[in-house]
């Protein structure tokens, strides 16, 4: 091709491109008689997640304050989260979204349609003069991630990408148009599953162990006898209940409401879902008709019976596909059980794991990283985001910064260098210090440990806590049961509460935390049981729930575990603050330094990997704009 010709291709192109100016489309829509429109400046509290620098771009914004301090808003995809504060009466501005988005806002929300403009996707558009790219973020029907083109001084570009809600795939390395932004000025990204223990697993390996128990627990009790309730968002989790219909030949029960949704996500074939109750056994639910799934999952039998006998029913078996749910590591599908009902915990995600987090900021590779999920985030420099930063130490272009600093340090900013280095220095040092500290802990904590120290027992300060009556101790003790494995015994469900200080949230989280230092307990306690019932064959004791997950009934579980602190051979671990796997490590340190002459028996048991920890993201409130950190 010739350079004119490639030339009048580009001018072709740029013809092409949609230029829009949202004040011009704002007073538009407001029927407005004025051609210009003012704003006052975006104040320094606003959240940094939800606005491009140097734009008055706020991306899924809505619930702010009832001064405009923009007309331009995008909406990153259709889930209550996101699209909170919007309502029929919404005329702040215009909201910039995807096609299906879009359709979702004007259909089911009533948003007056002249207040929201579709963006095509793949497709660059010039909004008030800086270029705006949609590309899918696979995540629910109609999601997408914003791509920002902003002109600055002297003709030059920053780049941001806005994940929105997003779950990383390889074919995004693929796109044409976000390869344009490796090395991107900041990545405002999802950081939901931002920790080391959110490993899930793929998406379709949790679609196939629905299917696989929808289509065994069919078969087995046959038609019109066992009800399956799937649960979902308003938008989302179609992908599922689509495999389910494909692969066990069945339609799929909805909701007016739900198939209203459907039919706009292009859904509304007949063939799928249906409105009629007699036609399946397979209905869809509201996220919260099985359990709460936050802070922990609480399962809610008495509205499953209730649904139950409503329909006649013989057995009910629900699922709740979320990441929440992911207890254990090498038991990924969690299943709670009660008389005749099932509650399947799959973790089914469209958000980004640990690993796939990483490998998009590693393929990006920006100056920056900007979370956008979870707390204290209205800060971009706050101690929480600083943590969540430091996962991807390594990944973002760190020399660009350098670069920065040594520009700030010619032009005689050498007070501002000097600053930044002490702050670095002094971070190392708490650092180090911080690590010397928990390896004496755990060093004196092995060196000081008795042989009757089976379990630990925190007793709570008499001045912090007040001791519930008999009937709410009990109600307390059955709740946190309901969240914990079934080998728990009653003693150690009563250490965790009293030692919480009767507060269930914070018993669970203990628990979750040093679920193998438990599971230890109960192991010796039966390999003791068992060595004593060789040597006593007249002392009979059941050892057939020996399993780290079956249920451990035997009274003389919890009334003898002390028994354990008699023999001299036996001895466990104190549970400490410090993880199993530092524990682990600073141990075997030591032991490769010094061989024992006289080792003893150590306790056998689960080398199961400690549980995640669901607990380390608080709500923030909704008026410093963060998002919660419950998510599906």
């Amino acid at each position: 091709m010739s350079a004119q010709s490639a030339a009048t291709a580009t001018a072709n192109e740029r013809v092409k491109t949609l230029t829009l100016d949202s004040t011009q489309l704002y007073l538009t829509a407001l029927n407005s008689t004025t051609s210009t429109l003012s704003f006052p400046p975006i104040p320094s509290s606003f959240p940094t997640s939800n606005f491009i620098p140097n734009t008055r771009f706020l991306i899924d914004s809505f619930r702010h304050p009832s001064t405009a301090f923009s007309a331009s808003y995008f909406l990153s995809h259709f889930h209550p989260d996101q699209y909170s504060g919007l309502s029929p009466s919404w005329s702040k501005g215009i909201i910039f979204c995807s096609h299906l988005t879009s359709l979702l806002l004007i259909q089911t929300l009533k948003i007056p349609p002249r207040f929201v403009f579709a963006l095509p996707l793949n497709d660059p558009v010039l909004v008030d003069g800086c270029e705006v790219i949609l590309i899918d973020a696979n995540h629910c029907p109609g999601s997408v991630q914003l791509l920002f083109k902003v002109p600055t001084k002297n003709g030059i570009f920053e780049r941001y990408v806005h994940t929105g809600d997003f779950r990383y795939c390889n074919p995004m390395k693929l796109n044409s148009y976000l390869i344009g932004f490796v090395g991107c000025d900041a990545i405002f990204l999802d950081t939901t599953y931002c920790d080391p223990k959110c490993i899930l697993p793929s998406q379709e390996e949790s679609i196939d162990y629905v299917v696989s128990v929808v289509d065994r627990i069919g078969k087995e009790f046959g038609k019109r006898r066992v009800l399956f309730l799937i649960a979902t968002y308003v938008a989302g989790k179609e992908n599922i209940l689509v495999e389910v219909a494909r692969r066990c030949k069945t339609k799929i029960c909805v909701d007016g409401r739900k198939m209203e949704i459907l039919r706009v996500l292009g859904y509304g074939d007949a063939e799928v879902f249906t409105e009629d109750e007699s036609e399946s056994d397979v209905h869809v639910v509201g996220w919260s008709v099985l359990g709460e799934t936050w802070p922990y999952f609480r399962p809610n039998f008495v509205i499953m019976e209730e649904i139950m006998v409503e329909k006649g029913y013989e057995k009910v078996v629900g699922f709740v596909p979320t990441g929440w749910t992911y207890e254990v590591k090498r038991n990924k599908f969690a299943v709670q059980t009660k008389d005749t009902f099932e509650i399947h915990l799959v973790p089914c995600s469209e958000h980004s794991n640990y690993d796939e987090l990483k490998e998009y900021v590693k393929f990006l590779k920006p100056k920056k990283v900007i979370p956008t999920v979870g707390m204290d985030f209205e800060k971009l420099e706050s101690k929480h985001a600083d943590e969540l930063r430091k996962h991807f130490d390594g990944l973002i272009d760190e020399m660009d910064n350098k670069k920065d600093l040594l520009m700030g340090f010619h032009r005689g900013n050498c007070e501002t260098v000097e600053k930044v280095e002490r702050n670095a220095n002094e971070e190392r040092v708490m650092e180090r210090n911080k690590n010397m500290f928990e390896m004496k802990t755990v060093e004196s904590n092995d060196m000081d440990v008795s042989s009757n120290d089976v379990s630990y027992v925190h007793k709570p300060d008499s001045q912090d806590s007040t001791i519930p009556s008999e009937e709410e101790r009990e109600r307390i003790i059955e709740e946190t049961r309901d969240s914990m494995p079934k080998w728990v015994t009653r003693d150690q469900i009563l250490d965790l509460v009293s030692s919480s200080r009767w507060n269930i949230v914070e018993a669970v989280s203990n628990f979750y935390e040093h679920e193998i230092e438990f599971y230890e307990q109960v192991s010796v306690f039966r390999t003791f049981e068992s060595a004593s019932h060789a040597s006593s064959p007249n002392s009979p004791i059941s050892l057939s729930n020996s399993g780290p997950f079956r249920s451990s009934t035997d009274e003389s579980v919890n009334t003898n575990l002390s028994q354990v602190s008699k023999s001299p051979s036996l001895k466990l671990t104190r549970w400490s603050n410090i993880s199993p796997s530092k524990r682990k490590k600073n141990t075997e340190k030591r032991s490769n330094k010094k061989v024992k002459s006289n080792s003893k028996l150590e306790s056998s048991g689960s080398k199961q990997p400690t549980i995640t920890s669901f607990f380390s993201k608080l709500l923030p409130d909704d008026s410093k704009g963060g998002k919660t950190g419950r998510k599906n």
